[in-house]
């Protein structure tokens, strides 16, 4: 890719920011400072940001700051959005790739909202009718891209194969050198289980994958998912975001309970000692830090959310994230992909 990467990122959304925005760019800067392919467009009130960047010492080199004193409010609806989000931070980070200044919009603000300015801003995709919402997840083998993650209560096949097609595009784009492997997730692996949208959507699954764009390994359960026999999981937004949350939990409870047990007595604090770096490594494993970075398919242009609590690092892995997307020529990749949508006009 000759032309540079720009990315355009909401400085003011989520928690403690411009703060930890401004310092995940610093992070992200110092790991890619000998790289000289990209830009960073940073909305925000610029007088705040102009600080930020000075107590950071972030170098102007790659970094423009678009004033945009305006900020989405966490409390704010998605009805309300509409009205009141003109001129934010967040509405012209996203309007930035319309008017071509940008290849990707980045924000830790209101989900909900997001969704909607993006949606009405960038405008579906031909022939897709809805978004998804991607995220990384780790497996055995790597990381598994995992969709939709809430943005769709209900799905039909139409929908869940849009999805898998999508989802294998993204993961292509940043796994080049892999084999997207998609499965529908269900509540059984045998072709007769599932309601009759999930095997609607299996055979359609099994005809497409003839068309080199993936290979389908069927249904996948809860328990499986992180073997990595299977790089894309797909099902409906209520199914995932349950799934997704009831993940992060149980990393939480397993971290938790972990230290204590360690530290409760002196003996367990001895054997601390000799176990220090192979717990430093699961720990770093289930790190919800480094998976930080949820990619809304389906639109004319890639946005993706952090979460809104993370701290620097965590955002500093969105900016990766965001590098590694337009890298990857993940639009390109989707339009390639969902050449099966115009087959069915044919």
């Amino acid at each position: 890719m000759s032309k540079k990467i720009t990315i355009a990122i909401d400085a003011m959304g989520g928690d403690n920011s411009p703060d930890k925005t401004v310092e995940g760019v610093s992070i992200f800067l110092k790991k890619n400072n000998l790289n000289d392919d990209f830009y960073i467009n940073l909305y925000g009130d610029k007088k705040i940001l102009e600080g930020k960047i000075k107590e950071y010492g972030i170098s102007s080199k790659n970094i423009n700051l678009i004033d945009s004193p305006s900020v989405v409010s966490d409390k704010e609806t998605p009805l309300t959005a509409i009205k009141n989000s003109k001129n934010t931070s967040m509405w012209n980070c996203i309007q930035s790739q319309v008017t071509g200044q940008s290849d990707i919009s980045l924000s830790a603000g209101n989900t909900g909202v997001l969704l909607v300015i993006s949606k009405m801003i960038l405008k579906m995709m031909k022939d897709v009718s809805k978004p998804a919402l991607a995220a990384l997840w780790p497996n055995q083998s790597g990381m598994s891209v995992v969709l939709d993650l809430g943005a769709n209560i209900e799905c039909n096949d139409n929908n869940l194969v849009d999805f898998s097609e999508m989802g294998a595009a993204l993961y292509k784009s940043l796994f080049e050198n892999e084999i997207p492997k998609v499965s529908l997730l269900n509540i059984g692996s045998e072709e007769i289980k599932g309601t009759d949208i999930l095997k609607k959507t299996f055979n359609r699954l099994k005809e497409l994958s003839k068309k080199n764009n993936f290979i389908f390994n069927g249904y996948i359960e809860g328990d499986k998912i992180m073997e990595g026999d299977t790089n894309v999981i797909v099902t409906d937004g209520f199914t995932g975001n349950i799934a997704l949350k009831t993940a992060e939990g149980t990393a939480k409870f397993i971290t938790k309970n972990l230290k204590k047990s360690l530290t409760e007595t002196f003996y367990s604090r001895i054997s601390l000692i000799f176990s220090y770096f192979s717990l430093k490594k699961f720990k770093s494993k289930l790190d919800p830090r480094k998976y930080n970075g949820a990619i809304f398919l389906g639109l004319n242009g890639p946005v993706v959310k952090s979460h809104g609590g993370t701290d620097a690092l965590g955002f500093y892995y969105s900016i990766d994230l965001c590098y590694k997307i337009i890298k990857g020529n993940l639009m390109d990749e989707i339009k390639k992909n969902l050449v099966h949508l115009n087959e069915k006009e044919n």
